[in-house]
């Protein structure tokens, strides 16, 4: 019995690790930015992401568990020395946004609290290392990300209720925006890379592996497993764009250094400016363990010594994120940029699980890949590989 709930536990943390990366410190971030300068028409871009994170995150899951093997050891399968270039592109882009995360839970404390931002990188790595120092991290890690993430959806529902968002306007302007569609691609890119980039694409694969969820005896439970992340994450991003649209159609104008936070002041006051610290803080805090650990996940295949102290290269890896935040600041910017970041390699880690589909020394020989899911994985490859080249002579204007 305790080994099923167990096993049950780690299908509802995957899904819940894959989500609380997916909807961390970035996408508060970026999605209170971009519905201040797009409005109503930001809602085509989550509705557009979404769509694309949900080709991604099926295709991603099904080859890595059905294989057993981690996403670097895929490409080293395809090609002797891919997987080192993947895990270094990986770690990269998941330290790059862990210390946005770090950064992102100090502006949680900061608007929770009124802790100072200086003092509050240090309580955030030392919150999220608190969960490694745990003799069962994974079961802690899992336990961690689903409370905070149920505190997320309420927060922010109630923020919904308080400012009553123009849904109608919503709903006409996800499907027919009008803000001309090419001046929202920077937007997609972004957003796709900030809640389905980088190493949030194999955060909740990864947790299935280390449970032993492998192989295609396991399919239904990961398919289960991979609805129940894409579900919560849209939720919450569903939740968040309608909170702050129901602030800047009024006209406001909101505060760039830290426009979510802003965005729920303007709307509920001085209870709102406090519901988003939490709401921040839990997502920093669950985003920080999730990209520590899948981030450390891509190295422990291929080094022994990380393999044999995976515990306190995690640690070590929130340590590094923790000072080099608390040295250069200005996390807000940096967690746009590693969204954008993130969105960039994603094509290459999409591809690279696209071909191994149809590689039968990879994935078995009675395992057939679904057409469909190939076929439109093709096709965001595709329209990441576009939207990232025709972007990035966009991306320093997110900085102006």
């Amino acid at each position: 019995m305790d080994k099923k709930k167990s096993n049950r536990g780690a299908l509802i943390g995957a899904a819940f690790i894959m989500a609380t990366s997916a909807i961390g410190p970035g996408f508060l971030t970026q999605t209170a930015r971009f519905t201040n300068d797009f409005g109503a028409s930001f809602g085509f871009v989550i509705l557009s992401s979404i769509i694309l994170a949900i080709i991604v995150q099926l295709n991603v899951w099904r080859v890595l568990t059905v294989s057993g093997l981690r996403g670097q050891d895929v490409g080293n399968k395809l090609l002797p020395g891919l997987g080192y270039l993947l895990a270094f592109l990986i770690v990269l882009g998941g330290l790059v946004f862990n210390i946005g995360n770090v950064g992102g839970g100090a502006l949680g404390f900061n608007t929770l609290l009124g802790i100072p931002t200086s003092v509050g990188y240090f309580l955030a790595g030392g919150l999220a290392i608190l969960i490694f120092l745990f003799k069962d991290a994974m079961a802690a890690m899992d336990t961690f990300t689903k409370i905070l993430g149920g505190i997320m959806i309420a927060v922010i529902f109630i923020v919904i209720l308080i400012v009553q968002p123009p849904v109608g306007l919503a709903l006409k302007e996800t499907v027919m925006p009008s803000a001309g569609v090419s001046s929202l691609f920077s937007a997609i890119l972004t957003l796709l890379g900030g809640t389905v980039g980088g190493y949030i694409t194999y955060a909740g694969a990864h947790r299935l592996i280390d449970a032993g969820y492998t192989g295609t005896d396991n399919l239904d439970h990961v398919k289960r497993s991979s609805i129940m992340g894409i579900s919560i994450a849209t939720i919450v991003r569903v939740f968040l764009f309608l909170a702050i649209l129901g602030v800047v159609v009024k006209g406001i104008t909101l505060d760039a250094a830290n426009p979510a936070a802003d965005a729920f002041k303007q709307g509920a006051g001085q209870i709102g400016y406090r519901f988003f610290g939490l709401v921040l803080l839990s997502a920093a805090l669950t985003s920080i363990v999730g990209a520590a650990y899948t981030s450390v996940s891509f190295l422990k295949t291929l080094s022994k010594t990380v393999q044999k102290n995976e515990k306190a290269v995690t640690i070590g890896f929130i340590c590094l994120s923790t000072l080099v935040m608390a040295l250069i600041g200005q996390p807000a910017n940096l967690l746009v940029i590693a969204g954008a970041l993130n969105g960039l390699i994603l094509p290459i880690t999409l591809g690279i699980c696209l071909i191994a589909s149809q590689k039968s020394s990879i994935m078995g020989d009675s395992y057939r890949h679904p057409k469909w899911l190939l076929v439109t994985g093709i096709l965001v490859v595709l329209v990441t590989a576009y939207l990232g080249i025709t972007s990035l002579s966009n991306l320093g204007q997110l900085f102006a």
